[in-house]
């Protein structure tokens, strides 16, 4: 599988580069398309927030691009500067999918639910689980159980990207839902702000494929190791 990983590994690098530039292409043109409502991305947060009768979730300013999260445990929707302060569809979309989060939250939606009891596991893992991988591979002839142990740790690390997969397209979902039913945005607006959600949500198809091929490729040596 050596050579077929390669080529695989190749194949959804080029993907994942595809992607990330047409998000960003599409993010930079859609930035530029400014709202009639004059709304900025916390407003529009904020009304989709109460909209829903959610209180008790605030929205804040967090520095940097593309920073944009809902965090559970605090109950804050943290929005990038730019998004935070802009007024335009790009910025929309991401206050509107970051609050679909909160949504999500606060309905019990049961792969958010299943997606942060796996953060701390996640985070955990994600430190060493490389080195414990390469490790099992150099003792695979000694010590096969060490691979095996790094395998399932990684595997963890794979079903938060697969169980990332509905957490997001749900935000989306909710977040374009309200835009829709509320008229917040024109059709050029919405237009825009459903394109963008859209290739975001792909970085995340391209990342699950990624660590299921990854996950695969270390499966694959070990079974290969207790062969010979």
């Amino acid at each position: 599988m050596g050579s077929g990983y390669l080529i695989l590994a190749g194949a959804i690098m080029l993907f994942s580069w595809l992607v990330s530039s047409r998000l960003k292409s599409k993010f930079a043109h859609y930035s530029k398309l400014q709202l009639q409502n004059g709304m900025s991305g916390a407003e529009i947060a904020q009304k989709m927030l109460a909209d829903n009768g959610i209180y008790d979730v605030r929205v804040i300013s967090t520095p940097g691009q593309l920073t944009d999260h809902y965090n559970p445990a605090d109950k804050t929707v943290n929005l990038s500067e730019a998004v935070y302060n802009q007024r335009n569809a790009a910025a929309a979309a991401v206050a509107a999918h970051e609050c679909g989060h909160a949504v999500q939250h606060a309905v019990g939606y049961e792969w958010l639910q299943m997606r942060s009891k796996l953060v701390p596991i996640v985070s955990v893992a994600s430190g060493f689980v490389q080195w414990i991988l390469l490790a099992g591979i150099l003792m695979i002839k000694t010590f096969p159980s060490l691979l095996l142990i790094g395998i399932v740790i990684f595997a963890a690390t794979t079903l938060f990207s697969i169980v990332t997969l509905p957490v997001e397209y749900d935000a989306s979902n909710r977040a374009l839902a309200w835009l829709k039913n509320k008229n917040m945005l024109n059709r050029a607006e919405y237009d825009g702000a459903e394109d963008s959600l859209k290739w975001a949500a792909r970085t995340y198809v391209v990342a699950a494929l990624g660590s299921i091929a990854t996950l695969l490729y270390y499966v694959s040596i070990y079974l290969g190791g207790r062969r010979e």
